[in-house]
């Protein structure tokens, strides 16, 4: 059987494995990204009382390994606790964390090194805060955070791979239950290699277009 073949007879399962890894990419993509943003902000403007927190949870979830949190929740964390929760909520309360504290720190360092002098030309030049922020300093902000922000994205699709090991029917683990009745290794993972192919290379390419357009220095010369 050659690649075409494997997707037509399992079309059903792949399309079911499919739905779950893009349910679980739009919890952890939308919560994270929104929820990152809204506690990178506060991170930023109140760094007392959310700045050292945030990145210290950053930096200790750094530290650890992404499958090592995963396995700790989903075993001794609900042992301790006496409670069974359903693997995709572990696996999508376990990236989206990861994905949000992400997220508040690219925001937080974003906001923190967002160079003064645009806002005191601003104020020179009679506009009030209001129109500064919406004119200047979130255009500013959005296009020097995009770029590393879909970068993000792109590697929390790709964590949900791990979510396979504590068996959630995501597309990585109905491609090995597939594998497992038939044995064709290589085409199995040939095509799910293409499906991650042509959903993150678009991503991957837009993301580098915005840095090489955007991104730039934007200190004082």
């Amino acid at each position: 059987m050659n690649v075409l073949q494997i997707l037509i007879e399992y079309f059903p399962a792949f399309i079911q494995g499919l739905q779950v890894t893009l349910a679980l990419c739009s919890i952890i993509w939308i919560v994270g990204v929104i929820g990152g943003v809204g506690l990178g902000v506060l991170a930023a403007k109140h760094p007392d009382e959310f700045g050292l927190p945030v990145r210290s949870a950053a930096f200790f979830l750094q530290s650890m390994p992404l499958l090592v949190l995963l396995f700790w929740l989903h075993y001794p964390a609900q042992a301790i606790f006496g409670v069974v929760i359903d693997p995709f909520y572990t696996a999508a309360f376990t990236f989206t964390l990861v994905n949000m504290l992400g997220v508040a720190d690219l925001t937080r360092g974003a906001i923190v090194d967002f160079p003064r002098h645009y806002l005191t030309a601003a104020k020179v030049t009679g506009l009030d805060s209001k129109t500064t922020l919406l004119k200047i300093q979130l255009p500013l902000l959005f296009r020097e955070l995009l770029p590393p922000l879909l970068m993000l994205q792109v590697a929390m699709l790709h964590t949900t791979l791990f979510a396979s090991l504590i068996s959630v029917e995501e597309i990585f683990r109905v491609a090995q239950r597939i594998n497992a009745q038939i044995y064709r290794p290589v085409e199995i993972y040939t095509a799910l290699g293409l499906f991650f192919v042509a959903v993150c290379v678009p991503i991957t390419v837009t993301a580098a277009w915005l840095k090489k357009k955007y991104a730039r220095d934007l200190s004082e010369r």
